[in-house]
């Protein structure tokens, strides 16, 4: 009886894998259409001096969380239908419009091109390395879960002390420890899929996305900070 289990388990098992597979080559494939909105806010936002309460670091950020999480709830409500992509693309161009704040700070540098390119590159290597590993690792990494949290709580924490505070090295050690935590998250969520824990492609590249995002922020703002060189 047990042998003519296998040949069904065998099956099975092919079966899931097929479709864990399925699922990440639709993420990879909405996160790097995900990536051309992106591009047009950002490019859009330096074209126009776009500023988000810039005089108000803290409404800045209070704001930007209130619309990124309408953002979040909108799109889990229609992750498995056309406008759940659609919101998802317009998250990813309000991200890009986001981004150009600190992409006019970097161009605004004399070798502020090359810092962007590198950062980009960087970010690259990173997802790269960490998508490479997850495909090969055995490991269950869902434990790392609560601790990657734990990080991103520092993080904000310390993030939103700094618009009181101000320290340079406090700065300097938050988007090191950013680059680190999302790095992982990266890792993480990709082995998720892999691991049949996420099945919703949506989900999956919202949640990639978000990491990469924090990753070439964090990254250009430790360039930035390190080898700046103003005009």
């Amino acid at each position: 009886m047990e042998r003519s289990l296998k040949p069904l388990d065998v099956v099975y098992g092919s079966s899931l894998g097929v479709d864990r597979q399925r699922v990440l080559r639709n993420t990879y494939a909405l996160l790097a259409l995900s990536m051309l909105p992106t591009v047009l806010g950002a490019w859009l936002g330096v074209a126009t001096g776009f500023s988000f309460f810039a005089g108000s670091p803290l409404i800045s950020f209070v704001v930007f969380m209130a619309v990124a999480f309408g953002f979040f709830f909108a799109i889990e409500k229609f992750k498995n239908s056309g406008l759940g992509v659609l919101l998802l693309l317009g998250f990813t161009f309000f991200m890009g419009l986001m981004l150009s704040r600190l992409l006019g700070f970097a161009l605004g540098m004399s070798n502020g091109a090359s810092l962007v390119a590198t950062a980009f590159g960087g970010t690259a290597v990173v997802f790269t390395g960490m998508a490479a590993m997850a495909s090969t690792m055995k490991r269950d990494v869902s434990s790392l879960g609560k601790w990657l949290f734990m990080g991103v709580l520092v993080i904000l924490v310390a993030g939103v002390a700094n618009i009181w505070l101000q320290l340079p090295a406090l700065h300097l050690a938050i988007s090191a420890m950013a680059v680190a935590v999302f790095s992982a998250f990266i890792l993480y969520d990709i082995k998720r899929v892999l691991d049949g824990g996420e099945t919703n492609y949506v989900t999956a590249t919202l949640a990639i996305y978000l990491d990469v995002y924090n990753v070439f922020s964090s990254l250009l703002q430790l360039l930035m900070a390190l080898g700046g060189k103003d005009d």
